[in-house]
């Protein structure tokens, strides 16, 4: 299980790189915060999804388990999102909430339900 979440972490900060640039860009050509969540974290989820499913899990990247895993971690990306808006956090809070989430959260649905043929 150790070695699953070294893997994923790492995937995790290429991610987060990716997702953070990202979520700024869209950001200053004016998008909402909730907005800018779900295009950054779409962008990043796809690299995160593929990469993860060969090097960390080496499963398959069915179109089945590409939608489950977006759909589940998009929701949770505009989740934290529209929080943000409605509470007017500062951008750099939205990203470390979304962030860890996606971590804790993403490893957990990643290996028991997406990716779980693999022991």
């Amino acid at each position: 299980m150790l070695t699953f979440f070294a893997k994923y972490l790492t995937v995790g900060v290429f991610n987060t790189l990716i997702h953070w640039m990202t979520f700024f860009i869209c950001l200053s050509q004016g998008l909402l915060q909730s907005t800018a969540n779900v295009i950054a974290f779409c962008l990043a989820v796809t690299f995160s999804f593929f990469v993860n499913a060969r090097w960390t899990f080496k499963q398959q990247a069915t179109p089945f388990r590409y939608i489950l895993y977006v759909i589940f971690m998009g929701a949770m990306a505009f989740g934290v999102g529209y929080v943000a808006d409605r509470n007017g956090l500062y951008p750099l809070i939205t990203l470390i909430a979304s962030s860890a989430l996606s971590l804790a959260c993403g490893f957990i649905f990643s290996r028991f339900i997406v990716f779980k043929g693999n022991k």
